[in-house]
């Protein structure tokens, strides 16, 4: 992988960790796109870079995270499933990695989900004045942390599939936002941290540069994506980016096929 391509994937990461568009599967994509060889080490990267862009949400959170025990208990509460399920079941969801007609089915899928879930849902008014961690309990999160095993599928989208079931459960759009943020903690770090134990012994010297440096663009254009994100929601519907799904997916296929 060259350093080009490694820079162009972290930015990729960075900029669609966070919204409900899968950032692996656009990593999988870009990287046929650009002709890089499907291998070991390639699904640790889309793997490992991950966890930069989640560094991010640890920086702009960090004050929020740890003032408040409750929501700490909650993103652990949150993360039981995940943790079970990618421990059970991780041979199967990394060999998944690399089938990108089940990145395109879901992204395509997917978007059509948002675009109905804006249309028939009836979400929490957003004026609350209560915190996300006013808002959660302990089931709520459980139920998140279930939604969330969903995105072990390539082309998902963590972020989709806590937000949408975070608003299901009766968090307001901004609190199911941050929460999905904050899940992302622990579920990237053990990811990232079990998928590096399983293969870090197959991985040269400079495959190792490779990682930190898509980590660390990765982490950067995060803190961009994040806050952006932030603000676009607060303003406009889901719904934009379930047609942006269905059009790159429909896109990509008529490039790549």
């Amino acid at each position: 992988m060259s350093l080009f391509q490694t820079i162009f994937l972290g930015i990729i990461e960075g900029l669609t960790e966070f919204l409900p568009v899968s950032s692996t599967a656009h990593l999988m994509i870009v990287s046929r796109l650009f002709g890089v060889a499907d291998s070991e080490f390639l699904k640790t990267f889309e793997i490992a870079i991950q966890l930069g862009a989640i560094c991010a949400v640890l920086v702009l959170y960090f004050k929020k995270i740890f003032s408040d025990f409750s929501l700490i208990k909650n993103v652990a509460v949150g993360f039981v499933p995940t943790a079970t399920t990618g421990f059970l079941f991780y041979g199967i969801f990394k060999s998944l990695l690399g089938n990108i007609y089940i990145a395109l089915a879901t992204l395509f899928f997917g978007g059509i989900v948002l675009i109905l879930f804006e249309k028939f849902s009836k979400p929490k008014n957003d004026s609350t004045s209560l915190t996300t961690s006013e808002q959660l309990d302990l089931k709520k999160s459980f139920t998140v942390g279930l939604w969330q095993t969903l995105a072990m599928i390539p082309g998902v989208s963590r972020s989709m599939a806590t937000i949408l079931g975070g608003m299901m459960t009766g968090l307001s759009k901004q609190a199911a936002v941050e929460f999905s943020f904050l899940l992302a903690l622990p579920t990237m770090f053990s990811a990232t941290v079990y998928d590096i134990y399983k293969s870090y012994s197959l991985f040269s010297f400079s495959e190792w540069q490779t990682l930190g440096i898509g980590f660390l663009i990765a982490f950067l254009s995060a803190l961009v994506s994040v806050k952006w994100f932030l603000g676009f929601i607060s303003k406009n519907s889901f719904a934009n980016f379930g047609w942006y799904r269905i059009t790159f997916t429909i896109l990509i296929f008529a490039i790549l096929f």
